[in-house]
């Protein structure tokens, strides 16, 4: 993705309370079955959502947690029992998260055949296209908002193409994040995806979620920044191939220019080698690293880290702001001056 040259024009409602504890990436690989067309990685999902709710909500490790999904699944021979025991014991107020979910074995596909990311509305196979990805993407955030509400996660689903965010030549253009600041306000959490949008310039194109979570760090100035992957965490090279290193501190400089810190390895830029699945349209771990590094030139810290494991809620918890436990396993990006 390459980065913006115009102005973004946004909307921005002040926050008038606590300010955003954190913003999430959950990586679409870790949440989804990448090799099975449009399948949820249950599991993982299930664990994630576990994780989120213990940091949300004080004193939630344990004990009854009202859920939220109320709708009847598909092969639900009853009506669903609606929890009617919520009273002021329960914390219904959230520390203030922002969500926003990859597409992994969702919409890539449809993109990629169809083109979406080119743009083009103007051919049928590309309008057609648009439409298939979004109904694919959208689906996934739908089951991401359910298991999150399950949990007892007031969690509500945004779609960046219903919000009216745009781009031009592929760069963020437009984006209002007015409805974002009045969830959170409400007490409501925002689950934002990887969307089909617009563009000024070509008709139409991916906005990442990676992109997504860039913008709203500038915005609205979370404390930190947690990308939740399939893997430990940044590698020098895929880490799939022997030998492969993790790289467990990349310091960013004010100029925007980086090096790896721990562990120390020569000529670091070089020797970082990412690659790209054939189907992904939006830039895989190349835009990962480079949209990290601009929200850790904000003096955001950004942690990448294996989803659904201790490390992920090591890393959900805050704590590695003051305190690196030489057992934690993943990547940290954070500004130097």
């Amino acid at each position: 993705m390459e980065e913006q040259s115009t102005p973004i024009k946004a909307t921005i409602t002040p926050f008038q309370t606590k300010t955003i504890r954190c913003i999430v990436k959950l990586g679409g690989a870790a949440i989804t079955c990448k090799s099975e067309l449009e399948t949820v990685n249950e599991e993982n999902l299930n664990i994630v959502s576990t994780q989120l709710r213990q940091m949300m909500f004080s004193g939630s490790d344990s004990g009854k947690v009202p859920g939220m999904d109320w709708s009847k699944r598909p092969g639900m021979s009853e009506t669903p029992s609606i929890n009617d025991e919520y009273c002021d014991q329960f914390n219904l107020d959230p520390e203030k998260f922002i969500i926003v979910h990859g597409a992994g074995s969702f919409g890539h596909f449809q993109a990629s055949k169809s083109g979406v990311h080119k743009g083009g509305l103007s051919q049928p196979l590309v309008k057609a296209g648009f439409v298939a990805t979004r109904i694919s993407v959208t689906s996934l955030n739908h089951e991401i908002v359910r298991a999150l509400a399950k949990e007892g996660i007031p969690s509500i689903g945004m779609s960046p193409f219903s919000c009216g965010w745009s781009t031009s030549k592929r760069n963020m253009e437009a984006a209002d994040v007015t409805m974002v600041v009045k969830a959170l306000e409400s007490g409501f959490v925002p689950v934002l995806h990887g969307d089909a949008v617009l563009d000024t310039s070509q008709g139409c194109t991916i906005l990442s979620g990676d992109v997504i979570i860039r913008y709203l760090a500038a915005e609205l100035k979370p404390e930190f920044v947690v990308f939740l992957t399939d893997v430990l965490g940044v590698y020098d090279r895929p880490p799939t191939e022997p030998g492969a290193v993790l790289l467990r501190e990349i310091a960013v400089h004010e100029d925007g220019s980086w090096s790896v810190v721990n562990p120390i390895i020569q000529d670091a830029k070089n020797q970082v080698v990412v690659t790209v699945a054939a189907h992904d349209t939006t830039g895989g771990m190349v835009t990962k690293i480079s949209e990290a590094a601009m929200i850790a030139k904000l003096g955001i810290d950004v942690y990448i880290v294996k989803a659904a494991t201790e490390q992920s809620k090591t890393a959900l918890s805050g704590h590695l702001k003051h305190n690196v436990p030489e057992s934690w396993l993943g990547t940290i990006i954070r500004l130097v001056r």
